[in-house]
């Protein structure tokens, strides 16, 4: 609960000083974490990237009791060097502030760029991601919270 309101603080602020880097329970963190939400986890696909996600129950994740969405991004050396690369994950990261969910449930969220992301147009995939989003937030409230 408390960084699912420190999501919404970093998002609202507007001061050009304000900093607008996600909280460290708002990104995925571990190489754990992330092979679970591939292994274990559903996908979304989308003209200009993949979205993996999977429910976390009570327990997971690094504080105990944590609620809201937690994002990653992987994107491969195949897509491009190392400029490119970063670039696609700060229009990600980007895209997915502007996005976030208000009502966020426990889940994690991979993302993984495709290369046509590079050339696509910002307002597109901003609607991408907010798709994307939606339909997270949609199967996970049909679905059952996972027992493992």
């Amino acid at each position: 609960m408390e960084c699912e309101s420190a999501v919404t603080a970093e998002i609202e602020k507007s001061e050009p000083e304000a900093d607008l880097r996600y909280p460290r329970c708002g990104r995925l963190l571990r190489h754990a974490d992330f092979e679970r939400v591939y292994k274990q986890g559903r996908r979304h696909f989308s003209t200009h990237m993949t979205v993996f996600y999977r429910a976390r129950t009570v327990n997971q994740g690094s504080v105990a009791g944590e609620t809201g969405m937690r994002i990653g991004f992987t994107v491969s050396r195949a897509l491009g060097g190392a400029v490119d690369r970063n670039r696609m994950k700060r229009r990600l990261r980007e895209c997915a502030r502007a996005c976030w969910p208000q009502a966020a449930p426990a889940v994690d969220v991979v993302v993984n760029p495709k290369k046509s992301l590079l050339t696509a147009d910002f307002a597109g995939l901003q609607e991408e991601v907010r798709r994307a989003f939606e339909v997270i937030v949609q199967k996970l409230a049909t679905k059952p919270s996972p027992k493992n």
